[in-house]
């Protein structure tokens, strides 16, 4: 059935449709008329669909091609540009005398989207949207031919009524970087033909893959953290436009088939019954599309629609009916599947356009149900059908990262309230103000998943888990259970069962710097929030000379945490110190103004528990053997929130680089030792002990952990009850003799007895901090941090080192999500950050990665101190 070749690919395409071949001057998988105005990709790209894997460049000029064609049915609109430059278009395509009053569309559309009722202008949206991952090619040719077929096509009347009874929009191109980044390295593997052999290079890619974006960062992770330009910029788009149904269009493994909604098990429990409903309709408008064609599919497997950072469930919590499909990747031209078949890009190509017309032919036929219930749902969420409290995020607590925060919700489209000064709701005292989060809105559903401490798996899904690990079955959790933004930012969010007052903030207000104090002797940074340590981190960048404390202290009758920073006026210019009041009050940032030297208690400036603070020179161990979306989400966190400049160095070649020249040698999780080889571990070893900073994160501990002179004294253990000792070596020496008598025992006798702990798909966990040592400052009452994997380690000796912060005891170990119980009581007191003195130097090492999606703001000065704060330290 998929046999195409690579000057056939288009005609074999069109030949399981059952249609013949199109005609030569169209490039159409539906055989018809098409019209000649309207530019073929071949005449713009010099290739037929399918035939090659166009090109950003290639794809971009083809769709302002089809905008400039039919310019009365078409509105093209740059919505981003990605961090390497590329820029990112949607294309709305509809009948002519929809576009011509577009614009009293999308005000319907926002009115309705309000929760009050339309003048009836409005038309139902549906957005597709393509290729979020690089790699995942098949899709963006799609949307190049779903926009040429539904401009071209003469007597297609299932095109006619999609353009005259809907708005639809075609994003083909989420990531244009990572997409060039595989066009690439693809066109320098290939050779003279496509070559299917999975093991060929041009099916294998290089580090970093095309997936990511420029930072590494996996971008259907990152609807609700909008850490990146192309997200925002989408999440933007979308919200001026309100869609009723919104679809992401993947691929996945090549030996699969096709995937799309109804989605796998777990739903949220954010989604409505009406949405449900909804998605079995489109569901069967696919099943239809396929079955015509005789084409395998699968749905209700594998993709669920739980976590909120993927594109379909962000969507849904909207009112939308967000959607995941998924085609199987011939990661290249053809792909020899297992079972002795062929796949090839033109048949990737052609079902993604199967289903996206199905797909827009589903809200075509339906747009008054579409409509009625995007906007029952909005206004039943604005009439409090979500609840009717408020959530309130208190601004006396990293505030910099509670104002981050409540800006990031007013982006997504989430009402939210700024109350100045002392105020007091529901019985509690907020002396610095509050933001406060309405759940009676018509985004209340998001609001929800988002603000909820904990969003519940279903007690059946949970029970049937359970119920695999009992029989040595994988579970089936696709994602994280846990994602409560506010502790991941460090703040404190309260629910109240009233509506609190503010005044509506808005997503790109300025935060505004807070200054205070009187004096001229120096100026003090707190070391509070995630920008406090941004601005320390700029001023460093710019000469200003700085102290840092590992003491807390009070003067004037003003407390300092440990972690303040203090920038002496006797140090520094006054051009300097001008220049420092500048970057506060770009960054938003607190400082406070210091009198005199004198201290009332605790340290003065010239203790030695003040050390003189430098800018460090940091590198990270980048390429094979890290994890790229680690390796990423670190830079990213370090360079774009902190404001550090990075320098990576692929991991080969730290055997042999001059590491001398830098004071911090980050690697990020992964396993770099098989790479490092013995000469890249002893010039790791020579940099601590001449004084280096090395931070180790997550898997790659286990390269600095192992022998019998680690880096690290700590090991990672087994699961309880296993044997740690346990080798699986063929030569093994006979076991003891066992009766078994139940089926229970017959399990516990077949269990791994080397295993690890069972993987943690990701929950948010407790932390306390040993309140003495400075890796822990600005964490006096702990952290939350998240939790994912099957690491875990055992605690470090106290005459070897120290445990910095170290998980809580199993009663208070859970801040949200799911644990498996074993879990739970083997992670309680084991370290997460841990810290280990050898030579000159120092080794940090954390359990799990405290930069994950760039979307644990809370964690920021944990990293900042291991990072910015550790090299001084250890000078």
């Amino acid at each position: 059935m998929r046999h195409g070749i690579w000057g056939t690919c288009l005609l074999a395409a069109a030949a399981i449709l059952g249609v013949g071949a199109p005609p030569a001057a169209a490039q159409s998988f539906i055989e018809g008329t098409f019209d000649p105005a309207i530019p073929t990709l071949t005449q713009s790209a010099g290739h037929a669909p399918g035939t090659r894997i166009t090109s950003p460049d290639q794809a971009v000029t083809y769709i302002k091609a089809l905008a400039a064609a039919a310019p009365d049915r078409t509105r093209l609109v740059q919505y981003a540009t990605s961090w390497e430059g590329r820029p990112l278009f949607y294309l709305v395509i509809s009948a002519p005398a929809n576009i011509a009053k577009l614009d009293a569309i999308k005000s319907d559309l926002a009115t309705i989207a309000a929760g009050r009722p339309g003048n009836g202008t409005a038309l139902p949206v549906t957005w597709l949207t393509y290729g979020v991952h690089g790699n995942e090619i098949s899709s963006t040719d799609a949307a190049l031919m779903t926009a040429y077929h539904l401009l071209a096509a003469k007597d297609d009347a299932r095109a006619a009524k999609i353009l005259g009874s809907t708005i639809l929009v075609i994003d083909p191109m989420q990531n244009p970087d990572g997409r060039a980044r595989f066009v690439n390295n693809f066109l320098a593997s290939t050779g003279i033909a496509p070559d299917a052999d999975r093991q060929a290079a041009e099916h294998d890619e290089p580090w970093p893959s095309g997936r990511v974006n420029h930072y590494m960062f996996d971008l259907n992770r990152d609807w609700f953290t909008l850490s990146q330009p192309e997200t925002r910029g989408k999440v933007a788009a979308i919200r001026q436009w309100n869609p009723v149904v919104v679809v992401d269009l993947h691929e996945m493994g090549g030996d699969s088939t096709y995937f799309f909604s109804p989605a796998a098990q777990p739903f949220s429990p954010n989604l409505t019954q009406a949405q449900i409903r909804a998605y079995e309709m489109i569901g069967r408008y696919n099943a239809a599309a396929f079955d015509a064609r005789g084409e395998p599919y699968f749905t209700r497997e594998v993709y669920d629609l739980f976590y909120p950072g993927y594109g379909d469930t962000w969507n849904a919590h909207q009112g939308a009916i967000g959607s995941t499909y998924e085609q199987a990747s011939a990661r290249g031209l053809a792909f020899a599947r297992r079972d002795g078949t062929e796949l090839t890009y033109a048949d990737g190509v052609m079902n993604h356009f199967t289903t996206s017309l199905a797909t827009a032919s589903a809200v075509a036929d339906n747009p008054a149900r579409f409509l009625g219930d995007f906007a029952a749902y909005r206004a039943a969420n604005a009439g409090g059908a979500a609840g009717k409290g408020s959530y309130i995020i208190d601004l006396s607590k990293k505030r910099w990262n509670a104002e981050r925060l409540g800006r990031r919700l007013a982006a997504q489209g989430i009402t939210v309230l700024r109350r100045e000064g002392s105020a007091s709701v529901c019985g509690k005292s907020y002396p610095a103000g509050y933001l406060a989060v309405p759940q009676a809105q018509p985004a209340a559903r998001l609001v929800r998943s988002l603000l909820d401490r904990d969003t519940p798996l279903p007690p059946d899904f949970l029970a049937e888990q359970e119920r695999r690990r009992s029989v040595d079955l994988p579970h089936e959790l696709y994602d994280v259970t846990a994602w409560s933004v506010g502790p991941m930012a460090g703040v404190d969010v309260a629910l109240c069962n009233t509506v609190a007052p503010g005044e509506t903030m808005a997503a790109d207000l300025p935060i505004a710097p807070k200054a205070s104090g009187a004096g001229t002797f120096a100026i003090a940074v707190p070391w509070s929030d995630s920008g406090q340590a941004r601005l320390v981190t700029l001023a460093l960048r710019e000469g200003i000379e700085a102290r840092v404390t590992d003491k807390a202290f009070t003067t004037a009758g003003r407390s300092f945490p440990r972690g303040t920073v203090v920038f002496p006026t006797g140090s520094n210019t006054p051009e300097k110190m001008a220049r420092l009041a500048a970057l506060a009050g770009e960054v938003g940032a607190e400082t406070i103004a210091l009198e005199n030297g004198w201290t009332d208690s605790g340290p003065n400036l010239g203790s030695s528990h003040f050390v003189r603070l430098t800018l460090p020179r940091v590198a990270v161990a980048w390429d094979d053997g890290v994890d790229q979306l680690s390796a990423g989400a670190m830079r990213y966190v370090l360079e774009q929130r902190i404001g550090l400049p990075v320098t990576p160095i692929r991991t080969a070649r730290l055997a042999r680089a001059d590491l001398s020249e830098y004071d911090v040698l980050l690697v990020p999780e992964g396993n770099p030792g098989a790479v490092l080889g013995e000469g890249g571990q002893r010039a790791v070893r020579t940099f601590v002990q001449r004084g280096g900073v090395l931070v180790a994160v997550g898997d790659s501990l286990d390269s600095f952990t192992a022998g019998d002179n680690p880096l690290l004294a700590v090991k990672r253990e087994a699961a309880l009850g296993r044997d740690p000792e346990a080798k699986g070596d063929d030569k093994a020496p006979l076991a003891e003799g066992q009766a078994i008598a139940s089926d229970a025992e017959y399990r516990e006798a077949i269990k791994d007895q080397a295993a690890l702990p069972d993987t943690l798909p990701g929950a948010l966990l407790n932390v306390v901090g040993e309140p003495d040592n400075f890796l822990s400052a600005g964490y006096d009452d702990g952290a939350v941090v998240l939790a994912s994997g099957s690491q875990i380690f055992t605690p470090l000796d106290r005459a070897k080192g120290i445990n910095v912060l170290r998980f809580a005891g199993p009663a208070n170990l859970i801040a949200s999500g799911y644990v498996w119980d074993e879990n739970r009581k083997q992670l309680a007191y084991k370290p997460y950050l841990m810290a280990q003195p050898l030579g000159r130097g120092l080794v940090i090492g954390f359990a799990h990665d405290p930069s994950t999606r760039g979307y644990l703001e809370g964690l920021d000065l944990m990293i900042a101190n291991a990072v910015l704060i550790a090299p001084s330290r250890v000078r």
